[in-house]
Protein backbone atom coordinates (compact mmCIF):
# COMPACT_ATOMS: atom_id res chain seq x y z
CA UNK A 1 0.00 0.00 0.00
CA UNK A 2 2.78 2.44 0.94
CA UNK A 3 4.79 1.63 -2.17
CA UNK A 4 1.68 2.06 -4.32
CA UNK A 5 1.02 5.48 -2.78
CA UNK A 6 4.62 6.54 -3.42
CA UNK A 7 4.43 5.41 -7.05
CA UNK A 8 1.18 7.33 -7.54
CA UNK A 9 2.74 10.44 -6.02
CA UNK A 10 5.79 10.17 -8.26
CA UNK A 11 3.52 9.68 -11.25
CA UNK A 12 1.57 12.84 -10.39
CA UNK A 13 4.83 14.79 -10.07
CA UNK A 14 6.02 13.62 -13.46
CA UNK A 15 2.61 14.47 -14.90
CA UNK A 16 2.93 18.02 -13.60
CA UNK A 17 6.30 18.26 -15.31
CA UNK A 18 4.77 17.14 -18.61
CA UNK A 19 1.92 19.64 -18.26
CA UNK A 20 4.33 22.45 -17.26
CA UNK A 21 6.26 21.99 -20.48
CA UNK A 22 3.33 23.73 -22.23
CA UNK A 23 4.17 26.91 -20.28
CA UNK A 24 7.78 26.93 -21.47
CA UNK A 25 7.96 29.03 -24.62
CA UNK A 26 11.52 30.34 -24.28
CA UNK A 27 14.64 30.22 -22.09
CA UNK A 28 13.24 32.88 -19.74
CA UNK A 29 10.26 30.65 -19.02
CA UNK A 30 12.53 27.66 -18.45
CA UNK A 31 14.94 29.38 -16.03
CA UNK A 32 12.78 32.06 -14.33
CA UNK A 33 9.20 30.94 -15.09
CA UNK A 34 8.77 34.11 -17.15
CA UNK A 35 9.18 36.20 -13.98
CA UNK A 36 5.48 35.79 -13.32
CA UNK A 37 5.13 33.80 -10.07
CA UNK A 38 2.60 35.06 -7.50
CA UNK A 39 3.47 35.27 -3.80
CA UNK A 40 2.23 31.81 -2.81
CA UNK A 41 4.26 30.06 -5.53
CA UNK A 42 7.34 32.21 -5.00
CA UNK A 43 7.36 31.78 -1.20
CA UNK A 44 6.76 28.03 -1.37
CA UNK A 45 9.56 27.63 -3.92
CA UNK A 46 11.98 29.52 -1.67
CA UNK A 47 10.88 27.57 1.40
CA UNK A 48 11.58 24.34 -0.45
CA UNK A 49 15.06 25.45 -1.55
CA UNK A 50 16.89 23.62 1.24
CA UNK A 51 14.06 21.79 2.96
CA UNK A 52 15.30 18.43 1.82
CA UNK A 53 17.54 15.61 2.90
CA UNK A 54 19.88 17.70 5.03
CA UNK A 55 16.98 19.09 7.10
CA UNK A 56 15.09 15.85 7.70
CA UNK A 57 17.91 13.28 7.59
CA UNK A 58 21.12 15.18 8.27
CA UNK A 59 20.11 17.89 10.72
CA UNK A 60 17.96 15.58 12.84
CA UNK A 61 20.76 13.03 13.31
CA UNK A 62 23.37 15.75 14.03
CA UNK A 63 21.00 17.38 16.51
CA UNK A 64 20.68 14.19 18.54
CA UNK A 65 24.47 14.07 18.91
CA UNK A 66 25.36 17.74 19.33
CA UNK A 67 22.18 19.62 20.23
CA UNK A 68 21.22 23.00 18.77
CA UNK A 69 24.83 24.06 18.41
CA UNK A 70 25.31 21.24 15.92
CA UNK A 71 22.52 22.48 13.63
CA UNK A 72 23.17 26.22 13.58
CA UNK A 73 24.16 25.81 9.94
CA UNK A 74 20.78 24.37 9.04
CA UNK A 75 17.98 25.33 9.65
CA UNK A 76 19.11 28.55 11.38
CA UNK A 77 21.71 29.50 8.77
CA UNK A 78 19.32 28.68 5.94
CA UNK A 79 16.64 31.00 7.35
CA UNK A 80 19.26 33.74 7.83
CA UNK A 81 20.31 33.46 4.18
CA UNK A 82 16.76 33.99 2.90
CA UNK A 83 16.18 37.02 5.11
CA UNK A 84 19.55 38.62 4.31
CA UNK A 85 18.97 38.05 0.60
CA UNK A 86 15.64 39.84 0.78
CA UNK A 87 17.01 42.72 2.84
CA UNK A 88 20.29 43.49 1.07
CA UNK A 89 20.73 41.64 -2.22
CA UNK A 90 17.39 41.28 -3.93
CA UNK A 91 16.58 44.90 -4.81
CA UNK A 92 19.79 45.84 -6.67
CA UNK A 93 19.83 42.52 -8.54
CA UNK A 94 16.13 42.39 -9.44
CA UNK A 95 16.44 45.64 -11.37
CA UNK A 96 19.22 44.21 -13.55
CA UNK A 97 16.66 41.93 -15.23
CA UNK A 98 19.17 39.18 -16.14
CA UNK A 99 18.87 35.40 -16.35
CA UNK A 100 21.54 34.16 -13.92
CA UNK A 101 23.67 35.37 -11.05
CA UNK A 102 26.61 34.93 -13.42
CA UNK A 103 25.03 37.75 -15.45
CA UNK A 104 25.03 39.84 -12.26
CA UNK A 105 28.81 39.43 -12.01
CA UNK A 106 29.05 40.39 -15.67
CA UNK A 107 27.07 43.58 -15.05
CA UNK A 108 29.31 44.52 -12.14
CA UNK A 109 32.76 43.41 -13.31
CA UNK A 110 32.63 42.40 -16.97
CA UNK A 111 32.75 39.20 -19.01
CA UNK A 112 36.01 37.77 -17.60
CA UNK A 113 34.75 37.87 -14.01
CA UNK A 114 31.44 36.40 -15.20
CA UNK A 115 33.36 33.41 -16.55
CA UNK A 116 35.43 32.86 -13.40
CA UNK A 117 32.41 33.31 -11.11
CA UNK A 118 30.56 30.66 -13.12
CA UNK A 119 33.50 28.25 -12.95
CA UNK A 120 33.69 28.66 -9.17
CA UNK A 121 29.94 28.26 -8.74
CA UNK A 122 29.18 25.19 -10.84
CA UNK A 123 31.07 22.49 -8.85
CA UNK A 124 29.21 23.40 -5.67
CA UNK A 125 25.97 22.01 -7.07
CA UNK A 126 27.27 18.57 -7.88
CA UNK A 127 27.66 17.70 -4.19
CA UNK A 128 24.37 19.39 -3.36
CA UNK A 129 22.38 17.36 -5.90
CA UNK A 130 24.31 14.21 -4.95
CA UNK A 131 23.15 14.61 -1.35
CA UNK A 132 19.52 14.74 -2.42
CA UNK A 133 19.88 11.68 -4.65
CA UNK A 134 21.42 9.71 -1.79
CA UNK A 135 18.53 10.68 0.46
CA UNK A 136 15.87 9.83 -2.10
CA UNK A 137 17.58 6.49 -2.67
CA UNK A 138 17.53 5.81 1.08
CA UNK A 139 13.80 6.48 1.14
CA UNK A 140 13.14 4.16 -1.79
CA UNK A 141 15.41 1.55 -0.23
CA UNK A 142 13.40 1.70 3.00
CA UNK A 143 10.23 0.54 1.23
CA UNK A 144 11.75 -1.64 -1.52
CA UNK A 145 14.71 -3.97 -2.03
CA UNK A 146 16.61 -1.48 -4.18
CA UNK A 147 20.32 -1.02 -3.54
CA UNK A 148 21.73 2.46 -2.90
CA UNK A 149 23.05 2.79 -6.45
CA UNK A 150 19.81 1.53 -8.03
CA UNK A 151 17.84 4.00 -5.96
CA UNK A 152 20.16 6.85 -6.99
CA UNK A 153 19.67 6.00 -10.68
CA UNK A 154 15.88 5.82 -10.40
CA UNK A 155 15.69 8.99 -8.29
CA UNK A 156 17.88 10.88 -10.71
CA UNK A 157 15.84 9.73 -13.69
CA UNK A 158 12.53 10.88 -12.22
CA UNK A 159 13.73 14.35 -11.20
CA UNK A 160 15.64 14.88 -14.45
CA UNK A 161 12.55 14.00 -16.48
CA UNK A 162 10.19 16.62 -15.06
CA UNK A 163 12.92 19.28 -14.71
CA UNK A 164 13.99 18.63 -18.31
CA UNK A 165 10.45 19.24 -19.54
CA UNK A 166 9.10 22.03 -17.36
CA UNK A 167 12.13 23.85 -15.95
CA UNK A 168 11.32 26.51 -13.33
CA UNK A 169 7.61 26.27 -14.05
CA UNK A 170 7.61 22.57 -13.12
CA UNK A 171 9.76 23.27 -10.06
CA UNK A 172 7.51 26.10 -8.83
CA UNK A 173 4.21 24.25 -9.24
CA UNK A 174 5.50 21.02 -7.73
CA UNK A 175 7.15 23.00 -4.92
CA UNK A 176 3.78 24.39 -3.87
CA UNK A 177 2.28 20.91 -3.72
CA UNK A 178 5.39 19.54 -2.04
CA UNK A 179 5.47 22.34 0.54
CA UNK A 180 1.88 21.51 1.49
CA UNK A 181 2.82 17.85 1.86
CA UNK A 182 5.86 18.74 3.97
CA UNK A 183 3.89 20.91 6.39
CA UNK A 184 0.98 18.48 6.78
CA UNK A 185 3.26 15.45 7.09
CA UNK A 186 5.65 16.90 9.66
CA UNK A 187 2.90 18.40 11.82
CA UNK A 188 1.02 15.08 11.81
CA UNK A 189 4.13 13.10 12.77
CA UNK A 190 5.14 15.61 15.46
CA UNK A 191 1.71 15.48 17.09
CA UNK A 192 1.67 11.67 16.96
CA UNK A 193 5.14 11.36 18.50
CA UNK A 194 4.27 13.85 21.27
CA UNK A 195 1.11 11.92 22.14
CA UNK A 196 2.86 8.54 22.25
CA UNK A 197 5.71 9.91 24.36
CA UNK A 198 3.35 11.39 26.94
CA UNK A 199 3.47 15.00 25.81
CA UNK A 200 5.97 17.62 24.75
CA UNK A 201 7.15 18.22 28.30
CA UNK A 202 7.99 14.53 28.71
CA UNK A 203 10.16 14.54 25.59
CA UNK A 204 11.95 17.72 26.67
CA UNK A 205 12.55 16.43 30.19
CA UNK A 206 14.39 13.35 28.86
CA UNK A 207 16.56 15.32 26.44
CA UNK A 208 20.25 15.91 27.28
CA UNK A 209 20.99 19.45 28.58
CA UNK A 210 22.99 20.38 25.47
CA UNK A 211 19.92 19.76 23.31
CA UNK A 212 18.72 23.34 23.88
CA UNK A 213 22.00 25.23 24.25
CA UNK A 214 21.88 27.93 21.57
CA UNK A 215 25.04 29.89 22.37
CA UNK A 216 28.57 28.43 22.64
CA UNK A 217 30.97 28.47 25.54
CA UNK A 218 32.58 31.87 25.99
CA UNK A 219 35.90 30.93 24.39
CA UNK A 220 37.63 31.97 21.17
CA UNK A 221 37.30 28.45 19.77
CA UNK A 222 33.64 28.23 20.73
CA UNK A 223 32.64 31.53 19.12
CA UNK A 224 34.77 30.89 16.04
CA UNK A 225 33.03 27.59 15.43
CA UNK A 226 29.67 29.24 16.12
CA UNK A 227 30.17 32.04 13.59
CA UNK A 228 31.58 29.54 11.12
CA UNK A 229 28.40 27.46 11.35
CA UNK A 230 26.17 30.51 10.70
CA UNK A 231 28.35 31.55 7.77
CA UNK A 232 28.29 28.27 5.81
CA UNK A 233 24.68 28.46 4.68
CA UNK A 234 23.75 31.91 5.98
CA UNK A 235 26.36 33.69 3.84
CA UNK A 236 27.67 30.95 1.55
CA UNK A 237 24.36 30.38 -0.23
CA UNK A 238 23.68 34.05 -0.95
CA UNK A 239 25.68 33.99 -4.23
CA UNK A 240 23.90 30.85 -5.45
CA UNK A 241 21.92 30.42 -8.63
CA UNK A 242 19.16 28.34 -7.06
CA UNK A 243 18.25 31.13 -4.62
CA UNK A 244 18.58 33.73 -7.38
CA UNK A 245 16.36 31.92 -9.88
CA UNK A 246 13.61 31.28 -7.34
CA UNK A 247 13.56 34.89 -6.13
CA UNK A 248 13.81 36.45 -9.58
CA UNK A 249 10.94 34.29 -10.85
CA UNK A 250 8.56 36.45 -8.76
CA UNK A 251 6.21 38.68 -10.73
CA UNK A 252 7.41 41.86 -9.00
CA UNK A 253 10.11 43.12 -6.69
CA UNK A 254 7.60 43.58 -3.87
CA UNK A 255 6.45 39.96 -4.21
CA UNK A 256 10.08 38.80 -4.29
CA UNK A 257 10.96 40.62 -1.07
CA UNK A 258 7.90 39.38 0.77
CA UNK A 259 8.54 35.82 -0.40
CA UNK A 260 12.06 35.80 1.08
CA UNK A 261 10.80 36.94 4.48
CA UNK A 262 7.90 34.49 4.50
CA UNK A 263 10.11 31.63 3.35
CA UNK A 264 12.73 32.44 5.99
CA UNK A 265 10.15 32.40 8.79
CA UNK A 266 8.51 29.21 7.51
CA UNK A 267 11.86 27.51 7.01
CA UNK A 268 12.95 28.13 10.56
CA UNK A 269 9.55 27.22 12.02
CA UNK A 270 9.08 23.95 10.17
CA UNK A 271 12.82 23.22 10.08
CA UNK A 272 12.67 22.71 13.85
CA UNK A 273 9.96 20.03 13.57
CA UNK A 274 12.32 17.23 12.36
CA UNK A 275 14.56 18.00 15.35
CA UNK A 276 11.64 17.62 17.76
CA UNK A 277 10.45 14.45 16.02
CA UNK A 278 13.95 12.97 16.22
CA UNK A 279 14.14 13.79 19.92
CA UNK A 280 10.82 12.06 20.50
CA UNK A 281 11.88 9.09 18.37
CA UNK A 282 15.03 8.66 20.46
CA UNK A 283 12.96 8.66 23.63
CA UNK A 284 10.41 6.18 22.28
CA UNK A 285 12.68 3.88 20.27
CA UNK A 286 16.33 4.19 21.36
CA UNK A 287 17.24 0.96 19.56
CA UNK A 288 16.46 2.56 16.18
CA UNK A 289 18.75 5.48 16.98
CA UNK A 290 21.64 3.10 17.56
CA UNK A 291 21.06 1.28 14.26
CA UNK A 292 21.28 4.18 11.80
CA UNK A 293 21.06 7.82 12.89
CA UNK A 294 20.29 9.14 9.39
CA UNK A 295 17.40 6.68 8.97
CA UNK A 296 15.92 7.17 12.45
CA UNK A 297 12.76 8.98 11.37
CA UNK A 298 11.84 6.77 8.37
CA UNK A 299 12.57 3.61 10.38
CA UNK A 300 10.36 4.80 13.23
CA UNK A 301 7.44 5.55 10.91
CA UNK A 302 7.80 2.24 9.05
CA UNK A 303 8.01 0.09 12.16
CA UNK A 304 5.64 1.89 14.49
CA UNK A 305 3.33 4.08 12.38
CA UNK A 306 0.01 3.23 10.75
CA UNK A 307 -0.42 3.20 7.00
CA UNK A 308 -2.00 6.66 6.98
CA UNK A 309 0.88 8.38 8.71
CA UNK A 310 3.37 6.36 6.63
CA UNK A 311 1.86 7.67 3.40
CA UNK A 312 1.80 11.27 4.63
CA UNK A 313 5.32 11.16 6.09
CA UNK A 314 6.97 9.51 3.10
CA UNK A 315 5.03 11.80 0.79
CA UNK A 316 6.41 14.78 2.72
CA UNK A 317 9.90 13.29 2.72
CA UNK A 318 9.96 12.61 -1.00
CA UNK A 319 8.44 16.04 -1.64
CA UNK A 320 11.17 17.81 0.30
CA UNK A 321 13.97 15.95 -1.42
CA UNK A 322 12.62 16.21 -4.95
CA UNK A 323 12.06 19.96 -4.71
CA UNK A 324 15.66 20.64 -3.70
CA UNK A 325 17.01 18.19 -6.27
CA UNK A 326 15.17 19.75 -9.20
CA UNK A 327 16.34 23.24 -8.26
CA UNK A 328 19.89 21.98 -7.79
CA UNK A 329 19.83 20.53 -11.31
CA UNK A 330 18.45 23.64 -12.99
CA UNK A 331 20.82 26.10 -11.30
CA UNK A 332 24.18 24.88 -12.68
CA UNK A 333 22.55 24.04 -16.01
CA UNK A 334 21.52 27.68 -16.35
CA UNK A 335 25.02 28.91 -15.40
CA UNK A 336 26.76 26.57 -17.86
CA UNK A 337 24.37 27.46 -20.67
CA UNK A 338 24.08 31.22 -20.14
CA UNK A 339 27.53 32.19 -18.85
CA UNK A 340 29.89 29.66 -20.43
CA UNK A 341 28.31 28.38 -23.67
CA UNK A 342 26.23 31.34 -24.88
CA UNK A 343 29.16 33.87 -24.97
CA UNK A 344 30.88 31.75 -27.64
CA UNK A 345 27.87 32.03 -29.95
CA UNK A 346 26.85 35.62 -29.27
CA UNK A 347 23.80 36.83 -31.18
CA UNK A 348 23.97 33.85 -33.56
CA UNK A 349 22.40 31.49 -31.00
CA UNK A 350 18.63 31.39 -31.40
CA UNK A 351 16.55 31.09 -28.24
CA UNK A 352 14.99 27.77 -29.27
CA UNK A 353 18.45 26.27 -29.65
CA UNK A 354 19.54 27.78 -26.34
CA UNK A 355 16.51 26.18 -24.68
CA UNK A 356 17.71 22.77 -25.84
CA UNK A 357 21.21 23.51 -24.54
CA UNK A 358 19.65 24.23 -21.14
CA UNK A 359 17.80 20.93 -21.17
CA UNK A 360 20.80 18.87 -22.26
CA UNK A 361 22.86 20.42 -19.46
CA UNK A 362 20.25 19.30 -16.93
CA UNK A 363 21.08 15.73 -17.95
CA UNK A 364 24.85 16.29 -17.84
CA UNK A 365 24.70 17.80 -14.34
CA UNK A 366 22.59 14.85 -13.19
CA UNK A 367 25.14 12.34 -14.51
CA UNK A 368 27.99 13.99 -12.57
CA UNK A 369 25.85 14.21 -9.41
CA UNK A 370 24.96 10.51 -9.69
CA UNK A 371 28.64 9.61 -9.85
CA UNK A 372 29.33 11.76 -6.77
CA UNK A 373 26.38 10.25 -4.89
CA UNK A 374 27.75 6.77 -5.56
CA UNK A 375 31.16 7.81 -4.21
CA UNK A 376 30.16 9.63 -1.00
CA UNK A 377 26.92 9.18 0.91
CA UNK A 378 27.10 11.47 3.98
CA UNK A 379 24.25 13.89 3.31
CA UNK A 380 25.12 16.68 5.74
CA UNK A 381 28.76 16.79 4.60
CA UNK A 382 27.83 16.91 0.91
CA UNK A 383 25.54 19.89 1.43
CA UNK A 384 27.93 21.78 3.72
CA UNK A 385 30.77 21.34 1.25
CA UNK A 386 28.65 22.85 -1.53
CA UNK A 387 27.92 26.07 0.38
CA UNK A 388 31.50 26.45 1.63
CA UNK A 389 32.84 26.62 -1.94
CA UNK A 390 30.64 29.63 -2.70
CA UNK A 391 31.33 31.26 0.66
CA UNK A 392 35.11 31.40 0.18
CA UNK A 393 35.02 32.48 -3.45
CA UNK A 394 31.85 34.35 -4.43
CA UNK A 395 30.21 35.94 -1.38
CA UNK A 396 32.72 38.78 -0.98
CA UNK A 397 32.90 39.80 -4.69
CA UNK A 398 29.10 39.82 -4.96
CA UNK A 399 28.65 41.92 -1.82
CA UNK A 400 31.48 44.31 -2.70
CA UNK A 401 30.27 44.68 -6.27
CA UNK A 402 26.82 45.74 -5.10
CA UNK A 403 27.80 47.99 -2.20
CA UNK A 404 31.45 49.11 -2.44
CA UNK A 405 32.16 51.73 -5.11
CA UNK A 406 35.90 50.97 -5.14
CA UNK A 407 35.43 47.26 -5.89
CA UNK A 408 37.40 46.49 -9.06
CA UNK A 409 37.62 43.66 -11.56
CA UNK A 410 41.05 42.62 -10.34
CA UNK A 411 39.88 42.81 -6.73
CA UNK A 412 36.98 40.48 -7.56
CA UNK A 413 39.24 38.02 -9.37
CA UNK A 414 41.83 37.99 -6.57
CA UNK A 415 39.07 37.56 -3.99
CA UNK A 416 37.74 34.47 -5.75
CA UNK A 417 41.10 32.86 -6.41
CA UNK A 418 42.90 33.55 -3.13
CA UNK A 419 39.82 32.83 -1.03
CA UNK A 420 39.61 29.36 -2.57
CA UNK A 421 43.37 28.78 -2.34
CA UNK A 422 43.44 29.76 1.35
CA UNK A 423 40.55 27.44 2.11
CA UNK A 424 42.06 24.47 0.28
CA UNK A 425 45.45 25.09 1.91
CA UNK A 426 43.92 25.29 5.38
CA UNK A 427 42.11 21.98 4.75
CA UNK A 428 45.53 20.25 4.64
CA UNK A 429 46.43 21.23 8.20
CA UNK A 430 44.77 19.34 11.05
CA UNK A 431 45.42 22.11 13.58
CA UNK A 432 43.27 24.54 11.62
CA UNK A 433 39.60 24.65 12.62
CA UNK A 434 36.79 26.23 10.60
CA UNK A 435 38.93 26.32 7.47
CA UNK A 436 36.21 28.14 5.54
CA UNK A 437 36.74 31.18 7.77
CA UNK A 438 40.38 31.29 6.61
CA UNK A 439 39.09 31.27 3.06
CA UNK A 440 36.52 33.99 3.81
CA UNK A 441 39.16 36.16 5.49
CA UNK A 442 41.54 35.74 2.57
CA UNK A 443 38.72 36.60 0.16
CA UNK A 444 37.99 39.85 2.04
CA UNK A 445 41.65 40.91 2.24
CA UNK A 446 42.26 40.06 -1.42
CA UNK A 447 39.22 42.10 -2.46
CA UNK A 448 40.50 45.15 -0.57
CA UNK A 449 44.12 44.79 -1.72
CA UNK A 450 43.22 44.08 -5.34
CA UNK A 451 40.72 46.93 -5.60
CA UNK A 452 43.10 49.53 -4.18
CA UNK A 453 46.14 48.23 -6.10
CA UNK A 454 44.34 47.73 -9.44
CA UNK A 455 41.38 50.15 -9.55
CA UNK A 456 38.99 50.25 -12.48
CA UNK A 457 39.10 53.40 -14.58
CA UNK A 458 35.33 53.33 -14.99
CA UNK A 459 33.15 51.71 -12.35
CA UNK A 460 29.41 51.16 -12.72
CA UNK A 461 27.48 51.49 -9.47
CA UNK A 462 23.98 50.42 -8.49
CA UNK A 463 21.56 52.38 -6.39
CA UNK A 464 18.94 50.74 -4.22
CA UNK A 465 15.43 51.53 -5.46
Amino acid sequence: MLLTAILIYLGVTVGIGVWSSKLVKNSGDFVLAGRSLPLFLSASALFATWFGSETIFGASSVYLEEGLLGVIEDPFGGALCLILFGMFYLRPMYGMNVLTIGDVFKKMFGRRIEFFASIFMIPAYFGYVAAQLVALSLVLGAVTDLSLFQGILISGGIVVFYTFLGGMWAISITDFIQTTMIVVGLVWVAVTVAQEAGGIQEIISQAPPESFQFFPENTWSGWTKYFGAWAILGLGSIPSQDIYQRVMASKSQKVAVRSTYLAGIFYLTFGLLPLFIALGAKVLYPELYLENKQMLLPSMILQHGGIGIQIVFFGALISAIMSTTSSGLLAPSAIISENIIRPYFGEKLEDRHFLWILRVNVILVAIIAILMASWKSNIYELVAGASILMLVSLFVPLTAGLYWKKASKMGALMSMVFGMIAYLAAENYEWVEETHLFGLGASILSMIFGSYSFPDKIKQTYELP
